[in-house]
């Protein structure tokens, strides 16, 4: 009886533990294919003078958490790899209490972050309309959670926070209305 007891837990631990490798590798997002992308991705921002040096600046609005206390948007479009899609930038400025004033006067002291949408492909994440999500820090190195997983891609896909559960009560999940009419 113990050795079949045994046996049961050594197949049930074995089981658990590919199913945890097989978990790791369809991670939803932070991938090296993920990273790879948001890679290009970035060259391309920086290509259309979005983000890195001598980018194009708007005057910053108040923000909220998580994205920052003071943002600039923009909504385009972009080409990656071949594909055109929809493209938000938003620039994330702080700390807390920063004013406009003070982003104007020093932006590059208080970017914290770049937060990216770009719709990818049909059928990338059709259950999300095909955005592709991404945090980059200033220098366009990928931001992490604090598990230490990078923010690129189906970012928190099926959790009950983050990128995707915050913005999917939205229409097309994008929080404005007013962006130029490029969105479907």
């Amino acid at each position: 009886m113990k050795r079949t007891m045994k046996k049961h837990w050594i197949a049930g631990a074995f089981l658990t533990g590919i199913a945890g490798l097989a978990w790791a590798q369809d991670a939803p997002f932070g991938t090296e294919d993920d990273a790879a992308y948001a890679a290009r991705l970035w060259a391309v921002m920086d290509e259309m003078n979005l983000v890195g040096e001598g980018m194009i600046r708007a005057f910053p609005y108040d923000g909220v958490a998580p994205h920052g206390m003071m943002l600039e948007t923009f909504y385009t479009s972009a080409t990656v790899d071949g594909h055109s899609g929809d493209l938000l930038v938003k620039r994330n400025y702080g700390p807390e209490g920063v004013t406009s004033d003070a982003v104007l006067q020093d932006p590059d002291k208080h970017l914290g972050a770049v937060t990216v949408m770009f719709r990818r492909e049909s059928g990338y994440d059709a259950d999300n309309q095909d955005w592709f999500w991404v945090k980059y820090l200033p220098d366009g190195s990928l931001d992490k959670n604090p598990k230490g997983m990078r923010l690129a891609g189906r970012v928190a896909k099926g959790a009950d926070a983050g990128c995707i559960a915050c913005h999917s009560g939205e229409a097309d999940y994008v929080f404005t209305s007013d962006h130029i009419g490029m969105m479907k």
